[in-house]
């Protein structure tokens, strides 16, 4: 045997090693499909949809601002006293004409999202006020220090498809400072396709030259967008909201692609009842999109349908429980029925703690939400307190709980192969197991998913290694990814020319 040889086999060795060494790869990625789980019946979702244009057709809506009154009007809508009323030819034009997929683009290509169809994709969203504080275990103030740090931890979470800044960074008073410092936040820490908002229409134009820095050159974010905007134009029940109305002419004008949220409330801005709630909401979110093909036909809007529910007895929010999963998997099902890109919202938790109440409600409104083809699932990540708290511990252990639900999605593929009539016989008349065999390391990989934090140890193993709890794991995992990942995904000269047109605070 020659030395050179024995050289290529020692290199094979150590190329085997190093390879079984390395994490199997995600078996179920982002994108898996969705559609399995119908709340509705064909019935319910005809009766639903004819009662959303019913409402657009007869009662319109109101406070509309005169542009967008005019557009609407020119488009095939008329006045009705003070209201705009949309007849359902107008509607229904509107959804033929809607873009159906397109994508949502990553500064690093690799990491471009479609949207459409049945495929799911979790992500995040939210504006909360207050942060988890990981070395106190107390809620305070969220900070534009905290936005950063979400940012560059959820960069390294695989089951997250993209970033919508998940807080508001409360030390920044000024609302131009604010919107500028997210974007610059969401600029530097991450190459996900990412989500902001604009609190005043002007923002936006001074906001895309930043952009423009940052993708290398004039015009080239617009040819491009790897930023959309989230919008609330409607506001419940049955108006528009002008502000919010102008940042969609603006991000229009930018080609910034957008979400239109309509979150109308149970009971509160909205019927109380499920089936009437579908109704409203749905009708809101049309008009949303009728509105936009008013403005630009065919335009790039994700028709985000948000149900969200208070509790009854109090008059409270709350993110969590059957009500919230099965109202956000019908409206996934409904914007799917249209052929419409569905946004949803999930997994925003009511409990403060991360604690079994805080598993049970994400899981639960999580799963729902994918079963049900949600293509956008907003807010599955990092949310705690009804929307009003994050968390860096509640993002890495979330990314554990989406990459179960995506395996969940996957389902069971049955082939001559994987029902392994010889792989049966061979087991039972020879060793009489399946450990090592060559179906088992295959199916290993193929078919399993490894969860990075959750505990599967028997219990002296696990106390022997100390008993520690989810926000325990949770949290040596924060501080092992905050204190080795530091990305600055600007380069020297855009960081400098940024900083010295805005004002970055950070």
């Amino acid at each position: 045997m020659t030395a050179q040889t024995k050289r290529r086999r020692s290199g094979g060795r150590r190329e085997k090693v190093e390879q079984r060494a390395a994490p199997p790869p995600n078996p179920c990625p982002p994108g898996q499909i969705g559609g399995q789980y119908r709340p509705l019946s064909d019935a319910d979702l005809q009766a639903i949809y004819d009662t959303a244009l019913r409402l657009l057709a007869d009662l319109g809506m109101g406070e509309v601002p005169e542009r967008l009154r005019d557009d609407l009007c020119a488009a095939g809508a008329h006045e009705k006293a003070d209201r705009v009323c949309m007849p359902r030819a107008l509607v229904e034009e509107a959804i033929d004409k809607a873009a159906k997929r397109f994508p949502l683009h990553g500064r690093d290509p690799n990491r471009t999202i479609e949207v459409g169809g049945n495929a799911v994709h979790f992500g995040t969203g939210g504006a909360a006020v207050q942060t988890l504080d990981r070395f106190t275990g107390e809620y305070r103030p969220s900070t534009l220090a905290d936005l950063h740090d979400f940012t560059r931890l959820q960069d390294t979470l695989e089951n997250v498809s993209w970033f919508t800044r998940c807080c508001v960074a409360t030390d920044v008073a000024d609302p131009f400072e604010l919107d500028v410092n997210t974007a610059y936040a969401l600029l530097k820490n991450t190459t996900k396709p990412v989500a902001t908002s604009f609190t005043l229409a002007e923002h936006i134009a001074p906001i895309v030259g930043m952009l423009d820095i940052a993708a290398g050159g004039d015009g080239k974010f617009s040819a491009r967008p790897f930023l959309k905007t989230h919008i609330s134009p409607v506001i419940s029940p049955m108006r528009f909201g002008e502000d919010a109305v102008d940042v969609t002419y603006g991000c229009i004008a930018h080609n910034i692609p957008i979400s239109c949220i309509t979150a109308a409330q149970s009971g509160a801005t909205a019927p109380a009842t499920l089936a009437g709630f579908l109704a409203q909401s749905l009708a809101e979110t049309l008009a949303s999109l009728v509105m936009v093909h008013a403005i630009h036909p065919g335009y790039p809007m994700v028709f985000s349908n948000w149900p969200l529910v208070i509790d009854l007895r109090t008059g409270a929010f709350s993110g969590g429980g059957g009500e919230t999963a099965v109202l956000n998997a019908a409206s996934a099902q409904l914007s799917n029925w249209l052929g419409l890109p569905s946004g949803v919202a999930a997994s925003m938790s009511d409990a403060k703690a991360l604690d079994a109440q805080y598993g049970a409600e994400k899981a639960l409104t999580a799963l729902a939400a994918g079963l049900a083809g949600g293509n956008l699932v907003y807010e599955s990540s990092g949310m705690t307190a009804a929307l009003l708290g994050a968390s860096c511990e509640a993002f890495v252990l979330d990314n554990d709980m989406l990459g179960a639900v995506y395996r969940t999605l996957r389902g069971i593929e049955v082939t001559e192969e994987t029902l392994g009539y010889r792989a049966i016989r061979d087991a039972v008349l020879g060793e009489g197991h399946f450990l090592g065999s060559a179906q088992t390391y295959a199916a290993m990989e193929r078919d399993y998913h490894y969860p990075v934090l959750w505990d599967r140890d028997d219990p002296r193993t696990w106390q022997v290694a100390g008993g520690q709890d989810a926000w325990a794991r949770a949290s040596a995992r924060v501080d092992s990814i905050l204190a080795s990942h530091n990305p600055d995904y600007l380069d020297a000269d855009a960081d400098r020319r940024i900083r010295d047109s805005f004002p970055i605070l950070r």
